[in-house]
C-alpha cells in the first residue's frame, strides 16, 4: 500500500522504536511507517487503516507493538474475533494487562456479555492504572446493558471517578455512558443533568452529549445547505409553471383548429358501428372477460 513520502516511520512512539530495533534497519524502517499509517487512518479511515496494519503483520509478526496494532486496526473495523487474537499474542508477548478493557470488550462484541463481566471481576483489573480501571468499568456497564440489566449497568458506572468535580481524560465519556444508561431507564431528568455534566467536561469532542442535551430539550438543528436547496426547487417550480401553462394553452389552440370536415366524417363512422351493433359486440367481449376472470 502506498505511503506518503512525509512519512518517515519516526513519528512513532519512542517505545514502539525500541521494539523494532531487533529488526534490519531497513525492515525496522518499513514496519514503522505502516504503523504510522495505522494510527494516521484508524479514526477516519479504519478500512485503510486495517490495511496497512496487515502488512506490518505480515513484516514484524513478533513484535508486540504490531500485534497490538493490528488488534486496534481489527477491532475498529467490528473484526472482534481477530482482534481479540492480536491482543492475546501481545499480552502473551509482553506479560502486560493494559490491553484488559479491550479484550473484555471484544467478548461483548462477539456477543458474550457474560465473559467480558467475568474479566471485569478478575485478579488483573486491579493492576491496572486508573484509566484503563475506568474503560474497563465502561466496558462492564455495557456488558449490563446488553443482558438487560439498566438498573446493574447504573450502578456499575456509579464510582468515586464519576462523582469527582475533577476533569480527567475519561470523565466526559464515563458520565456520556451514565447519562445514556439513565435515560435508557426512563430517569430522564437526571440523564439532562449527567448529559449536561458530560458536555462541560467534554473539551475534545469525544462525545455528542451536546447534541444529545440538545436533542433533549427539543431544540432542532436545520441544515442551511439543505434549506437553500429546497428554496432553489422550489424557484425552479415558480419559473417553469408558466411554462407548462404555456404549452397547454397551445395544445388548446391546436385543438380549435381541428379540420371541421374530419370531425364530421368521424362522427359518422361513430354512428354507422352504433347501427350496426359493434358497441354491444365489445360490452359481450368485456362480459366474456369478466366471466374467464370468475
Amino acid at each position: 500500500m502506498p505511503i506518503p513520502d512525509d512519512v518517515t516511520g519516526e513519528e512513532i512512539d519512542k517505545d514502539v522504536r525500541q521494539e523494532l530495533l531487533s529488526l534490519p534497519k531497513g525492515l525496522a524502517e518499513d514496519v514503522a511507517r505502516n504503523l504510522v499509517m495505522v494510527a494516521r487512518l484508524i479514526d477516519e479511515d479504519p478500512e485503510s487503516a486495517y490495511g496497512y496494519s496487515k502488512v506490518a503483520l505480515r513484516l514484524a509478526s513478533r513484535v508486540a507493538a504490531v500485534r497490538e496494532a493490528a488488534g486496534f486496526a481489527a477491532y475498529a473495523n467490528q473484526k472482534y474475533s481477530e482482534a481479540l487474537g492480536e491482543f492475546r499474542a501481545a499480552r502473551r508477548m509482553t506479560g502486560s494487562v493494559e490491553l484488559w478493557p479491550v479484550m473484555a470488550d471484544c467478548e461483548r462484541g462477539l456477543g458474550r456479555p457474560e465473559k467480558a463481566l467475568e474479566m471485569a471481576g478478575a485478579p488483573e483489573v486491579h493492576k491496572l492504572d486508573k484509566a484503563d480501571q475506568v474503560e474497563m468499568r465502561l466496558v462492564a456497564a455495557g456488558a449490563r446493558r446488553d443482558m438487560g440489566q439498566l438498573d446493574a449497568a447504573i450502578v456499575t458506572l456509579q464510582s468515586p471517578e464519576l462523582a469527582s468535580n475533577s476533569v480527567q481524560p475519561w470523565t466526559a465519556r464515563l458520565r456520556y455512558a451514565y447519562a445514556d444508561a439513565l435515560l435508557a431507564a426512563g430517569r430522564e431528568s437526571e440523564a439532562r443533568e449527567w448529559f449536561a455534566k458530560a458536555a462541560e467536561s467534554d473539551k475534545d469532542g469525544s462525545t455528542d452529549a451536546s447534541d444529545r442535551l440538545a436533542e433533549m430539550d427539543g431544540v432542532e438543528f436545520v441544515d442551511a445547505l439543505v434549506e437553500d436547496d429546497e428554496s432553489d426547487e422550489s424557484a425552479r417550480g415558480e419559473t417553469e409553471a408558466p411554462v407548462a401553462a404555456a404549452e397547454d394553452d397551445v395544445d388548446a389552440d391546436a385543438d380549435v383548429d381541428v379540420d371541421e370536415d374530419q370531425v364530421d366524417v368521424v362522427r359518422e363512422v361513430e354512428e354507422a358501428d352504433v347501427e350496426d351493433g359493434d358497441g354491444h359486440g365489445d360490452s359481450k367481449s368485456d362480459n366474456d372477460d369478466e366471466g374467464d376472470k370468475s
